[in-house]
């Protein structure tokens, strides 16, 4: 049997996705580029990638996507999960139906893709799943506790995926993008739900907002981070390692901040979070 090494990304319509299928692609891979809306992806079929529609919180749009490209190429060689966004908020306002579909696409999503494309890599006894997971699988700030959580769940799995497949000649990688400037921070700071001036949580929120527009567009911390194009090279590091690394923080500021956590102690971790968030309630 040939083994496929074809390339299926989920989230291809900007950001990370987009910068991996292009730089992919230019390096000879056969590359699927996905998004619900396919229309984005039009540069991409310029660069030489094969587009479909895929939408990680529809079994339809999933299932077909995995099936049409083991029609095409026999199996999804290369899975690169990357669909997701950051539900921002504090944990008792974000209403849940917000709170759910933060977990059907970066969880859910996610791991309905692996069920759907391991049966193929492991009749090929060759594959490789790459998790885009972010620094954020590693701590947890103040406003962020449902998008850190999906994070957390992602490194979670992979860990329990990697002993189960490694058998089969599959790799599991996990990659923990920091500071990556793209529409991260419109996205997170959309998806918030403003409260009332005098609400318990207002001064908290805005502070949030603000903290999270500073660090990922104009802040001093930006310098510690990189442009998609840094995480599209790691990725491609880890499926063209014999033996990938079962982790890639990129960017200083993920390494800066997954030390920090290690480093300090619960408490100390908080009072740091109190010099940037204003603490609910005092």
């Amino acid at each position: 049997m040939a083994v496929s090494r074809a390339v299926l990304i989920t989230g291809c319509s900007t950001g990370i996705g987009r910068a991996t299928a292009e730089r992919l692609a230019s390096s000879g891979w056969k590359v699927y580029a996905t998004a619900r809306d396919v229309d984005k992806l039009a540069p991409l079929a310029d660069r030489g990638c094969e587009i479909l529609p895929l939408d990680v919180t529809d079994e339809a749009s999933m299932r077909a996507a995995v099936e049409e490209v083991e029609r095409r190429e026999g199996a999804v060689g290369v899975l690169v999960n990357n669909a997701g966004y950051s539900q921002s908020g504090a944990v008792e306002e974000v209403p849940m139906e917000k709170v759910r579909r933060q977990f059907e696409t970066n969880v859910f999503g996610l791991v309905r893709m692996c069920q759907l494309a391991l049966p193929g890599m492991r009749r090929q006894g060759w594959g490789r799943i790459v998790n885009i997971s972010s620094m954020a699988g590693r701590f947890t700030l103040p406003g962020g506790g449902y998008y850190h959580a999906t994070k957390h769940a992602v490194e979670s799995i992979s860990d329990a995926l990697r002993f189960e497949v490694a058998g089969f000649g599959v790799e599991v990688t996990v990659v923990e993008p920091g500071i990556i400037r793209t529409g991260f921070a419109d996205t997170a700071t959309g998806s918030m739900e403003l409260p009332a001036a005098s609400g318990a949580y207002a001064g908290f929120t805005r502070a949030v907002a603000k903290t999270t527009r500073d660090n990922y567009e104009r802040g001093p911390l930006l310098k510690l981070g990189g442009g998609p194009e840094t995480v599209a090279a790691t990725i491609e590091r880890a499926i063209t390692a014999h033996r990938p690394r079962t982790r890639y923080a990129v960017t200083p500021s993920a390494h800066l901040f997954i030390w920090l956590r290690r480093l300090l102690p619960d408490r100390a971790w908080d009072a740091m979070a109190r010099t940037v968030y204003p603490q609910p309630g005092r």
